[in-house]
């Protein structure tokens, strides 16, 4: 039998084999996850690697659920990946696995402490889509948001780790993917419509005369959109607010990495709430430039230490 990946961890450098997998997931979190690229490629090759193993797992659950399958089929193949999963914790997979994904994550499973049933959480949240769940409350839809972001900040500060204290890291890691998926779920109004799903909370939706959805392309007459975006805009920025404070505690390239993930978030956030109906006529995203200058801010510190000055100000 092949060495396990448990073996591999004790060498000096990752094997061949394991090499290429981790190439096969980087390839595949470059083309399919610009914005997440642009966080990762800020990390040493060891977390860089870890990172997209990661994404590359996390992308085939998405994947599945986004996939024109029909539910029973979705299902299936959800609970297949699930006990690939399973499989990775045990340690159970060879180097010479036919599967590059599953290959990778179980040796960056072996170099860092991830918290792998964050994925396990992941697949939930997309069964919750699979079976056209409907969110009545911000609490509703938190709990998705928690099993499809925020379980993946908790995944990746087990790459990250901490430096100094670090006690509510988690929590903090956990608040920043709220932020950035109710940030997704804005940006995505429209292409979600048409796949037939709504997140947004139907409180929300009532309260602002949008309960009957975007997907007929017009807004219903009287409706408020420009209303229910301000009100989400404020929610996202509030959480945005709590997860930075994630920014301190990490070591200056990981803070860098989460510094432009959430930057390049934050500022389609911004163009979001200055222009609410562009997300009804496509989806909005940033320039390459920008997303660059987001980067340079995140590798300079200064998002982490403006954070330290604000806390020590608010313990003055």
């Amino acid at each position: 039998m092949s060495p396990t990946v448990e073996g591999l961890h004790h060498a000096s450098a990752p094997s061949a084999p394991v090499l290429a997998a981790y190439s096969y997931c980087e390839a595949v979190t470059g083309t399919q996850a610009r914005n997440f690229a642009y966080g990762i490629r800020l990390l040493p090759t060891d977390k860089r690697q870890a990172m997209s193993a990661l994404y590359a797992f996390s992308r085939r659950v998405d994947d599945i659920g986004d996939g024109t399958l029909p539910p029973e089929a979705k299902l299936a193949r959800l609970e297949e990946t699930r006990a690939l999963l399973g499989r990775i914790r045990a340690e159970e997979i060879d180097e010479d696995d036919t599967d590059p994904v599953a290959v990778a994550l179980a040796h960056a499973a072996r170099r860092f402490p991830i918290p792998l049933g964050g994925l396990d959480e992941l697949i939930d949240g997309v069964l919750m889509d699979v079976r056209g769940q409907e969110y009545e409350t911000w609490d509703d839809l938190k709990t998705y948001c928690r099993c499809v972001a925020g379980a993946i900040g908790r995944l990746s500060l087990g790459v990250f780790g901490t430096v100094g204290p670090g006690e509510h890291a988690a929590e903090y890691a956990d608040t920043l993917g709220l932020a950035l998926q109710l940030t997704n779920i804005l940006r995505d109004v429209r292409e979600d419509a048409g796949n037939g799903r709504t997140y947004l909370p139907a409180e929300d939706l009532a309260k602002f005369g949008c309960s009957e959805g975007f997907a007929a392309g017009r807004l219903p007459a009287g409706s408020d959109f420009p209303g229910l975006v301000h009100h989400e805009v404020r929610r996202a920025r509030a959480l945005f607010t709590e997860g930075y404070r994630l920014l301190p505690m990490l070591d200056r390239r990981s803070g860098a990495c989460v510094a432009a993930m959430a930057g390049i978030y934050r500022r389609l956030l911004d163009r979001i709430e200055r222009e609410p109906g562009a997300v009804l006529r496509g989806r909005v995203s940033l320039p390459p430039h920008e997303k660059a200058y987001v980067a340079v801010r995140g590798l300079s510190g200064l998002d982490a230490r403006t954070v330290s000055r604000q806390r020590a100000r608010r313990r003055g």
